[in-house]
């Protein structure tokens, strides 16, 4: 180990203390020490590269990756000690290499910096975490949102705009819109995982390496699908890091939207979902409290993680070329998104699949208001402009709360009234509407099926295109989205 046991320590010479409060704000290696594992398969994969470069004999080569496998054996068995020189992991775990095989643990960094190291093993890290974590977990949920839009396709509800009840849907429509937006934020990741698996490693500090390392064989040993095609690119690019933290917080903005509509529907005013004990927390001072704090806390994560997101976006905005110590702070951005995304996955997962619902104040939250728009779309179909039936039915609309009723109380003579009011407005704007109106009017509403709009279920099945709310259409959504995952099963598994 050089002077000072730091690994650039001799440019400083023997003499040269560092100041401890420098030495410990330098210092990575508290959080640093989770890419152990990465940096030795980095490493063996290195001096594989070079003893196939002639730089290192057989035994050589032997040694090294024997001593890198009893380091792992040591951080896995939580012996591994880390000591005050130990800047990092990387410094640490060549440090240890050369206790166990003396000085032929020096030669595994021939034409290796820490600059293209730390790139390599922030990539495989990540690589790893999205393969073996973040894929599966996100697929749950996808799971558990379609086998629930199966099983409970029966059950109604009011869909919403702006927070007002707007036109009855099926819960289970409701269910699928949430699994199309997971399934698209599944699809970024898969994109986003091509640009993460990209090997840097031999770009040295930032020109190169000097020696006939062959990069693409190098790549292979570690599953890599390509290299970078710039030294300078290599050792500084993190960029998908930044698209890792903005695909994080799409996610659990999804997450949080989910979130908030549930906290609502489980409220005592909704009461339309129950959130299971597993999942809720009671009230240290009032007795009858149950708290959706799972659902508040995945909420509050999205806050977090596109924080995340944007301070480590404006650390890299100003930086110049090449390496800098700045990008230290992408581990830290980088780990506690990853950590949090774990937990609300889980969470998310857990609530969705033990969610009860309450079918019956569902059903009761609908009103015959909603199906304002169906009695206009009953006129379009008797031959009336779409902007003449909608100004038609507001009238109706008026008329009911005038009188203090349901629309659907209304009889067939109090909407056949409605036609005088439209003909005399329209008379005043242009006289050729006239006639018009008189033909369209006169018998839309002499037609006794009209009082038949005034079913739910006939509401909702009357949406059968793609991606309606319709019975037929919801059950198109389920099969689709069970494909496309049976899809996912092979290609991923082919590909990984």
């Amino acid at each position: 180990m050089e002077s000072g046991g730091k690994l650039w320590a001799g440019r400083f010479g023997n003499q040269r203390s560092i100041d401890p409060v420098m030495e410990r704000f330098n210092s990575s290696i508290s959080y640093d020490k989770r890419l152990c594992y990465v940096d030795i398969l980095g490493s063996k994969a290195y001096a594989t590269a070079l003893f196939k470069a002639g730089l290192l004999d057989q035994v050589e080569c032997a040694d090294i990756c024997h001593g890198l496998a009893t380091i792992e054996d040591e951080w896995r068995s939580e012996t591994f000690r880390i000591n005050p020189s130990d800047e990092d992991v990387h410094s640490a775990n060549e440090r240890r290499l050369k206790e166990l095989i003396g000085s032929a643990g020096g030669k595994l960094h021939t034409g290796r910096s820490r600059n293209d190291q730390v790139a390599t093993d922030l990539r495989l890290w990540l690589r790893q975490e999205i393969d073996q974590s973040l894929d599966g977990f996100l697929v749950q949920i996808i799971q558990v949102l379609i086998e629930r839009a199966q099983d409970e396709m029966d059950i109604l509800l009011p869909g919403y705009t702006h927070l007002q009840r707007a036109q009855p849907i099926r819960w289970s429509h409701y269910l699928c819109s949430y699994a199309w937006s997971l399934w698209s934020d599944w699809q970024r990741l898969m994109q986003l995982r091509d640009r993460v698996n990209v090997m840097p490693l031999g770009g040295g500090a930032l020109a190169g390496n000097p020696f006939p390392i062959d990069r693409h064989y190098l790549s292979d040993l570690m599953g890599f699908d390509s290299i970078t095609p710039n030294s300078l690119l290599g050792v500084s690019d993190r960029d998908f890091v930044v698209e890792f933290l903005s695909w994080a917080s799409i996610l659990s903005s999804h997450l949080s939207r989910l979130a908030e509509d549930l906290i609502i529907y489980s409220t005592k005013e909704f009461n339309f979902v129950t959130i299971a004990d597993a999942y809720s927390t009671g009230s240290s001072l009032m007795p009858q409290k149950r708290n959706p704090d799972g659902l508040e806390l995945i909420r509050a994560k999205a806050g977090r993680i596109f924080g995340q997101m944007a301070g480590f976006s404006m650390v890299l905005k100003g930086l110049p070329s090449a390496y800098n110590k700045d990008l230290q702070e992408d581990k830290e951005a980088l780990f506690d998104v990853v950590d949090n995304l774990f937990c609300t996955l889980q969470v998310a997962a857990g609530i969705l699949s033990t969610l009860k619902v309450n079918a019956e104040k569902t059903l009761g939250a609908l009103s015959s208001d909603m199906l304002a728009t169906d009695l206009a779309y009953h006129l379009v179909r008797r031959g009336v402009p779409f902007r003449d039936a909608h100004a038609t039915v507001g009238k109706i609309v008026a008329k009911a709360e005038n009188q203090h009723k349901d629309i659907a109380a209304l009889t067939l003579e109090d909407l056949q009234s409605i036609r005088f009011c439209i003909i005399i407005y329209t008379w005043q704007l242009m006289l050729h509407a006239l006639v018009i109106l008189l033909r369209n009017f006169s018998s839309v509403f002499d037609d006794p099926s009209v009082t038949n709009i005034w079913n739910y279920e006939h509401s909702v099945e009357q949406y059968q295109v793609t991606g309606g709310t319709s019975r037929r259409a919801v059950q198109k959504q389920i099969d689709d989205l069970k494909a496309l995952l049976e899809f996912r099963k092979g290609s991923t598994s082919t590909a990984l």
